[in-house]
């Protein structure tokens, strides 16, 4: 990512404007056959399967839905952590979850995210990461929403697990705009198609 040139925050802006409304433009029986679709992918990933700790995040709106994603995490055993939102500190906590029902809570944005008394997430333990985004390129560049959490949470693993994204085909673009801080994922996986970062 080195040498690239800084992105007008305007640019990102209009992008994910265009790219939020459209994906709020699918039908709701379409979103969630495509989430179905998606999710079986993701699902059959050999870095998901041998992974013994994940960490995934509580969809919200029009989001690729992660509540079977998230299901099938707990009953097989894993070890599930998701992330509670520190705006002050402008990071994110990543935390253990047992129970999607009464371990978490409304948080920032309305997005459910872990009660803050819930064990915190060994990240060194952390194997394969299931994260958000508005936009995405064939060769997995990732616009996110403009917090830049993910951005800042990536580089401080000592080991980088394996970054999979989960998106609708109508959040992918030839383009996006970037910053050498935005980081690329591993994987990008649609209803119709697999993208790989093999650079």
């Amino acid at each position: 990512m080195a040498g690239k040139i800084a992105a007008a925050p305007a640019a990102k802006t209009i992008l994910r404007r265009q790219i939020i409304a459209a994906r709020d433009a699918l039908p709701l029986a379409t979103r969630d056959k495509c989430a179905a679709a998606i999710t079986a992918q993701v699902l059959a990933l050999d870095a998901y399967r041998s992974a013994t700790c994940v960490l995934s995040y509580m969809s919200f709106g029009s989001e690729f839905d992660t509540a079977a994603f998230n299901a099938d995490a707990l009953s097989n055993g894993k070890q599930l952590c998701l992330p509670r939102v520190d705006r002050s500190a402008r990071r994110l906590d990543l935390h253990i979850v047992g129970n999607l029902a009464s371990d978490l809570e409304s948080g920032v944005w309305g997005i459910r995210e872990p009660r803050e008394d819930r064990l915190r997430a060994d990240v060194t333990a952390i194997e394969f990461i299931l994260l958000p985004g508005v936009a995405f390129t064939s060769r997995c560049e990732r616009l996110g929403y403009g917090g830049g959490f993910y951005d800042r949470l990536i580089p401080g693993f000592a080991r980088r697990p394996a970054l999979v994204a989960a998106a609708f085909g109508v959040q992918i673009c030839e383009t996006v705009p970037l910053d050498a801080n935005d980081q690329r994922v591993d994987v990008v996986v649609t209803e119709n198609l697999f993208y790989c970062n093999c650079g």
